[in-house]
């Protein structure tokens, strides 16, 4: 049928990155009735990316939705559980890479763009060797490009990891495993614009050059993009002009005639966020209903909208100009000053470890709970099923900003929890050495700026309080970026904001979060909105961040502690840990479970059995730990020849008694064994019940026990010169 043309036809593009692997970019043979779509393959991995927009709507936000899914097939399996079936709420990794891919893009479309645009991003195909979702940037911003929609540059984004000190792109999961910094960093052919990562406590340095790395690629991404956009791309949508009208403009002069000297002086009176905003809007009302503003917008209701964004647009100017021409914060700081810092620490009886951080405005009550290994978190993903035993959950209620919104978990309390999450990681314990699951929870109480930081903080300080044996102190900052030319490149003033508060997030050029020891970098989170960030000034970044990271630390061990307490928390779990030979495991448990919920019914305590023997006891109190392992020692014992154990007669036979001597092991007393004269009849010793005292003369190959109560009868004492001293025998008692 003529209608249809080559319905399968791609065309496709292939990058070579600086090691010689390539990535292959394609479009025009799936999902092309998405206004964009793309595929990007390196190895096995293989993204699909699409993007579809709505109708032209006045908003004063951008709504855009991206998504990210991995389908299980991808890795040649089936989903685990009951259902079989994928495409419900989305897994917190999912959610987190869908992350990943929003925050580079988004700046990429124009300011004054309000369609509702949805990029939706599915893995499916896995690699067994590295992660796929990174590509998920480059897939994205393909799928953009090929569309109506306006974009400014391409992007794109790889995972560097540093082993040995060298940065290795696209690195397997192996190398991610035993490197000593796992970032992920994101660009445009000319300038970084997003990087998050975590790290064992590595240097400054370290960090710069596994980002130029990472940029290297990024440009090779970037080019290829580029060249299958300038061929199959869709003419692009032409966007109305900014309103530079006369009525505009005179608006503009005329608030700003209004209202410039009281709302200058307003923001040079030092102010909390409580006093300001309330103070801002009662400047932004005095100004609109002003008669010569409300003169000139009459009943124009597009006016009446331009009057309040020339309102913030002032205010925001203003602020800019204090920090960039006066060094000066709208709460009286300096540019490298850290707000006042308050801490309490064990504020929760019950709970193992709990800290307040309170930094300015910014409240944390943080806590730790320290729990066994039946309490891990278990998880699905494309390398198959796995379990965690360390999380930070951060909790983000309406009424810390004072507002009224429905309670949910949202992306942005994922995200700030994953960050706060791998900032400790680094300083904890080996599972080995501290047999516990780890949850910390963040409850964000008061915010005004530098929350995920505030949880770092008070996270490291519950870890202390609960007597963790962490390695080193954590604190975390937020620092951020003032440009007078909104570019680097274009020159002029730039000022960089040490602990940032929430108004200076939403005004500023940059935001960036880092966390670490007094040694090195633990973690780190980078927003940049404006082009031209260099190297030199990433590092006069980090050179104030490490100033602010160690200020915060030292407060951290005057106020709360220098280093965890000495001993765990009187309310913690106490873990003990033994190993039982592997053909034992079946005795502990026992049928269907009795043997292991019986001792558990009976101590208290959570015992959990790995497949090698290593048996771990989670108890309420110490007496109970050690109850519950003599127990499991005495399921798992052997006899052993020349012990005297207590134990219960079981049955009787005309040649002997057999004797339960250790739970589910019996010995015969042969009726020569039962007394140190001859014996007729057994029942004239023993009775079935009868406990008796017994030595084990020895076992014999085939594991039949031995027992004597003949060789525990005291014989006539010697004369006191021939008497040698003899040490009394342990006794084993059964339970």
């Amino acid at each position: 049928m003529s209608q249809y043309k080559k319905m399968l036809d791609p065309k496709e593009v292939v990058a070579t990155l600086p090691d010689g692997r390539t990535i292959r970019l394609e479009t025009g043979r799936l999902a092309k009735q998405a206004a964009g779509s793309a595929v990007v393959q390196m190895g096995d991995a293989l993204l699909l990316a699409t993007v579809c927009f709505g109708p032209d709507k006045e908003a004063d936000f951008f709504p855009l939705t991206v998504e990210y899914r991995e389908k299980a097939y991808a890795a040649g399996r089936l989903p685990g559980g009951y259902s079989k079936r994928e495409g419900g709420r989305p897994s917190d990794e999912e959610t987190l890479s869908a992350r990943i891919i929003d925050r580079p893009i988004r700046p990429m479309f124009p300011e004054n763009f309000s369609r509702e645009v949805q990029v939706i991003v599915q893995a499916l195909s896995a690699d067994k060797k590295f992660a796929p979702d990174v590509l998920g940037v480059s897939a994205a911003s393909l799928a953009i490009g090929l569309s109506e929609l306006p974009f400014e540059e391409q992007v794109a984004a790889v995972r560097v990891a540093v082993v040995d000190g060298n940065p290795i792109v696209c690195p397997s999961y192996e190398e991610v495993a035993i490197s000593d910094l796992d970032l992920v960093v994101a660009g445009t052919a000319n300038s970084v614009c997003m990087v998050e990562g975590g790290a064992y406590e590595v240097s400054e340095d370290t960090m710069i050059n596994a980002i130029l790395a990472g940029h290297d690629a990024i440009k090779i991404l970037c080019k290829a993009q580029q060249e299958l956009v300038d061929r199959c791309a869709k003419e692009k949508m032409v966007l109305p002009p900014k309103d530079v009208s006369e009525a505009h403009e005179k608006l503009a002069a005329t608030i700003k005639e209004v209202i410039y000297t009281e709302l200058y002086n307003t923001l040079h009176t030092p102010m909390v966020k409580t006093d300001h905003y309330p103070a801002m809007a009662a400047l932004e009302e005095k100004a609109l209903a002003d008669e010569r503003v409300t003169t000139l917008i009459g009943e124009d209701e597009k006016l009446k909208a331009d009057a309040k964004k020339i309102f913030h647009d002032l205010e925001r100017n203003t602020m800019r100009e204090m920090i960039l021409n006066e060094g000066t914060r709208i709460d009286g700081r300096k540019t490298t000053e850290v707000r006042p810092i308050e801490i309490e620490l064990d504020v929760l009886p019950r709970a193992h470890g709990s800290a307040i951080f309170q930094r300015g405005e910014t409240q944390g009550l943080v806590i730790c709970t320290l729990g066994t290994k039946s309490d891990e978190q278990r998880y699905e993903s494309l390398q198959g099923e796995g379990s965690k035993s360390y999380m930070l959950h951060y909790n983000f209620p309406p009424f810390s900003v004072g507002e009224v919104k429905r309670l949910g978990l949202s992306r942005r309390e994922i995200g700030h929890g994953h960050l706060a999450e791998r900032s400790l990681n680094a300083i904890l314990p080996a599972p080995e050495d501290f047999p516990y699951t780890i949850r910390i929870v963040s409850e964000i109480l008061e915010s005004n700026g530098s929350s995920s930081m505030a949880s770092v903080c008070g996270g490291c300080l519950s870890l202390m309080d609960a007597g963790v044996p962490i390695k080193a102190p954590v604190a975390g900052i937020a620092m951020g970026l003032i440009s007078e030319k909104g570019s680097v490149n274009e020159g002029g003033k730039i000022e960089i904001l040490t602990d940032i508060t929430g108004t200076e997030d939403h005004l500023g050029d940059m935001d960036f979060k880092i966390t670490g020891t007094a040694e090195g970098i633990t973690a780190f989170q980078m927003d940049i909105k404006i082009k031209g960030i260099t190297p030199e000034l990433m590092r006069q970044a980090l050179d104030q961040a490490k100033a602010g990271r160690l200020h915060i630390l030292g407060k951290m061990a005057e106020l709360g502690l220098p280093a965890p307490r000495p001993q765990l928390s009187e309310r913690a779990p106490v873990m003990l840990k033994m190993h039982i030979p592997t053909n034992k495991i079946r005795e502990v448990i026992g049928s269907g479970g009795s043997v292991i919920k019986g001792m558990q019914a009976q101590t208290g305590c959570q015992i959990s059995i790995d497949d090698s023997g290593l048996v771990e006891i989670a108890a309420p109190t110490g007496k109970a730990g050690d109850v519950c392992r003599r127990m499991i020692e005495e399921l798992t014992a052997e006899p052993e020849p020349g012990r005297i154990y207590k134990g219960k007669v079981k049955t009787i036979q005309p040649f002997g008694a057999f004797v339960e001597i250790l739970p589910g092991r019996d010995g015969l007393v042969h009726i020569s064994e039962l007394a140190d004269h001859r014996v007729e009849r057994v029942e004239d010793i023993v009775q079935i019940g009868s406990e008796v005292t017994v030595m084990c003369l020895g076992v014999d190959p085939k594991g039949k026990v031995k027992l004597s109560m003949k060789a525990l009868i005291e014989k006539p004492a010697a004369p006191a010169e021939e008497a040698a001293p003899s040490e009394p025998e342990p006794t084993i008692e059964t339970m």
